[in-house]
């Protein structure tokens, strides 16, 4: 097949969309296909960031609010005179923004499969960097966006129900996974913990991800206290950056700000830890969580996105009801004052993700995508 990816975050930008979306073109890319990925020029490395898949540049600007993610300009036209004359089979869309969109109308306008991925909820985000009250303006154009494709593709069952309820009945399931040869407990590092200051007994908590409001970073620090009251030697090792690394820092002084970390690097920290702490309910999976599990670390999450699919609460982790904050503290409390709790849990985490399989979820993505090709040839045509 000749696949085409649409997407406004890419690597060398980290979060979970761009890595996401990393992770298929190359995959795809694999397995023997033609692979395009269309997206903004980024400032800090314009050069293509994909090894297998071509990469197709273009005009964009930073997100406004957002520092450090980009938007790409609408290229219908552009992306119309492309596809005409090289037509890829199936387009994917990965972001709603206006390269996004032009690129879905590009795609029905030349009758060509289009599948959209629903990655952020830019709705919940609107309270945390706008105003709250145009949540459901952004929840109106998340839903007519992603009607416009033959399939939007979630991560959980649980995200799927969400959406059908939303007014979405195209919403199909794509599960994702993690690779457990890189995230893996072997990489734990002595050296590294001796530069946190800690013995091996000591437990180390971290935090992986963007420093950012709408990732509830206030009930991770107050966990993280409720652990040290049992055991006071612990620390907090935070790895990323975003708009509130400046007032953590300066709020909590004693706090370990190791920024970006990558691939290898960013395994290490994960493996040199003990607990990881998840509040946040802004995600629409949360890859950390595999990820943490794969490095045999004892994770707090919420009963949502990736922890309601591969968390089972007392068995390969604690699994808090969402939301509820004095529960999410308390289970950091049992965890500070029980080490065989931690190791037992962290130990059935890496256990319960090692058989998932990322071949087989490319097989998924591949079968889907040919899907949907057929299903347009065979006069199924998007939802209006």
């Amino acid at each position: 097949m000749r696949v085409a990816i649409v997407t406004e975050t890419y690597p060398p930008e980290i979060n979970g969309v761009a890595l996401t979306v990393h992770a298929l073109a190359e995959g795809l890319a694999a397995r023997g296909h033609a692979v395009e990925v269309l997206r903004p020029r980024q400032s800090q490395n314009p050069e293509p960031g994909t090894a297998n898949a071509q990469s197709v540049l273009l005009p964009g600007m930073a997100l406004p609010r957002y520092p450090g993610l980009r938007m790409g300009f609408p290229a219908a036209t552009r992306l119309r005179r492309r596809w005409r004359a090289q037509r890829p089979d199936a387009v994917y869309v990965a972001t709603e923004g206006p390269l996004g969109d032009s690129a879905v109308r590009a795609a029905r306008s030349l009758d060509i499969a289009v599948a959209t991925g629903f990655h952020t909820r830019f709705d919940h985000y609107m309270a945390h960097y706008v105003a709250a009250a145009l949540e459901p303006v952004a929840r109106a154009w998340l839903r007519r966006f992603h009607r416009r494709g033959q399939a939007v593709l979630v991560p959980t069952l649980a995200l799927r129900d969400e959406l059908l309820a939303m007014g979405l009945p195209n919403a199909r399931l794509l599960r994702r996974t993690v690779d457990t040869q890189l995230f893996s407990p072997a990489r734990r590092d002595p050296a590294l913990r001796a530069q946190w200051g800690v013995a091996d007994a000591t437990p180390v908590v971290v935090y992986v991800g963007r420093l950012a409001p709408e990732k509830n970073l206030e009930l991770a620090v107050r966990a993280f206290k409720a652990l040290a009251m049992r055991h006071p030697g612990a620390r907090y090792v935070w790895v990323g950056e975003g708009p509130e690394r400046a007032t953590l820092a300066a709020a909590h002084p004693e706090f370990i700000f190791a920024g970006v970390q990558r691939g290898e690097a960013l395994a290490r920290y994960y493996a040199s830890a003990d607990v990881f702490l998840f509040p946040s309910l802004s995600e629409t999976f949360g890859n950390v969580v595999l990820e943490a599990m794969a490095s045999g670390l004892a994770v707090i999450a919420y009963d949502h996105a990736a922890a309601h699919e591969h968390l089972r609460d007392g068995i390969n982790g604690l699994c808090v009801a969402a939301d509820a904050r004095d529960a999410f503290i308390d289970a950091a409390f049992r965890l500070g004052q029980d080490a065989a709790l931690r190791a037992r849990l962290g130990a059935a985490a890496r256990a319960s993700v090692e058989a998932l399989n990322p071949d087989a979820i490319m097989a998924d993505f591949e079968t889907l995508l040919a899907t949907l090709a057929a299903e347009l040839r065979h006069g199924q045509p998007a939802a209006a």
